[in-house]
């Protein structure tokens, strides 16, 4: 990816797409960059200081992961429609490379195209990882490869629309990908949002509830029956609270409470008893 940047700089020109690319380029990095570093603070132990342990720092990356998608949405939709209100005409002009006079253009296609490759393979190889992990970090580093690789795709159209004359085809391409990217960054913040308030734990790809905490909500309905049963996402983590219990002497086991839920998903079980127990 970092190469990809350098390459990007060197070719843009004036183009208005390959410089909303190599903007969106930068940004990419943050998600790829808060994965790593959530990676090696969440399986720290609790300390005085963060009792409850570093689960909730996948939440965190999230978000800020979530804001930098929006960010390159917001940037490159912000940066072509300046341009199509200005009826900016950009000019792709000739270089001499090696004695020989060849258009920009052309380097910019190629360019575009080095541009593409890595981020369809790396956000192929990502997102079957991410939902295995139920990690919404590393899902949302795949969405940014994949606004990478369309990116991409549509500066190829721009900058062939340019060659042909048409000077709004390179300002028109860039704000179609900028709306595909704010709508996958809005949901996704969405989704940080309720994580980080304590909501229901939600959906990979929307702020949807999570199938797997209805399962598991059913379950633990069905195996404490009149109890009122509340869930939270704790980064990859689901914490289940039980109202109207004590807490049993034994607990069952967890695949007992989630079913066909991978049981490393439920932390743990917290039981409140009723309110004249406590009295």
């Amino acid at each position: 990816m970092g190469s990809i940047i350098v390459v990007m700089y060197f070719a843009m020109g004036t183009s208005q797409a390959m410089r909303s690319a190599l903007v969106e380029d930068l940004l990419s990095l943050v998600p790829a960059i808060t994965f790593l570093v959530a990676s090696r603070i969440e399986p720290k132990p609790a300390t005085a200081r963060y009792p409850f342990g570093f689960a909730r720092v996948n939440s965190l990356a999230f978000l800020i992961s979530a804001v930098a998608l929006t960010m390159v949405g917001s940037f490159v939709a912000w940066e072509a429609i300046s341009a199509l209100i200005a009826q900016e005409h950009p000019t792709v002009g000739p270089v001499e490379i090696f004695g020989q006079r060849v258009w920009l253009g052309w380097l910019m296609i190629a360019a575009l195209v080095y541009s593409i490759v890595p981020p369809v393979i790396l956000g192929h190889r990502k997102l079957p990882v991410a939902r295995r992990l139920r990690d919404k970090v590393l899902h949302t580093d795949a969405l940014m490869q994949k606004a990478d690789w369309q990116t991409g795709v549509t500066g190829i159209v721009g900058i062939a629309g340019i060659g042909l004359g048409y000077w709004w085809a390179d300002s028109a391409a860039a704000l179609l990908i900028a709306l595909s990217i704010l709508k996958d960054g809005v949901k996704s913040i969405r989704t940080a949002s309720a994580e980080l308030l304590d909501g229901e734990p939600r959906e990979m790809d929307g702020p949807a509830v999570s199938e797997e905490a209805d399962g598991v909500r059913r379950r633990l309905r069905e195996h404490y029956p009149g109890c009122e049963v509340r869930l939270r996402e704790s980064g990859r983590y689901m914490v289940a609270t039980v109202s109207g219990i004590a807490p049993p002497a034994r607990l069952p086991s967890k695949k007992v409470l989630t079913g066909d839920v991978p049981d490393w998903r439920l932390a743990r079980v917290d039981f409140e008893p009723p309110q004249d127990e406590e009295a």
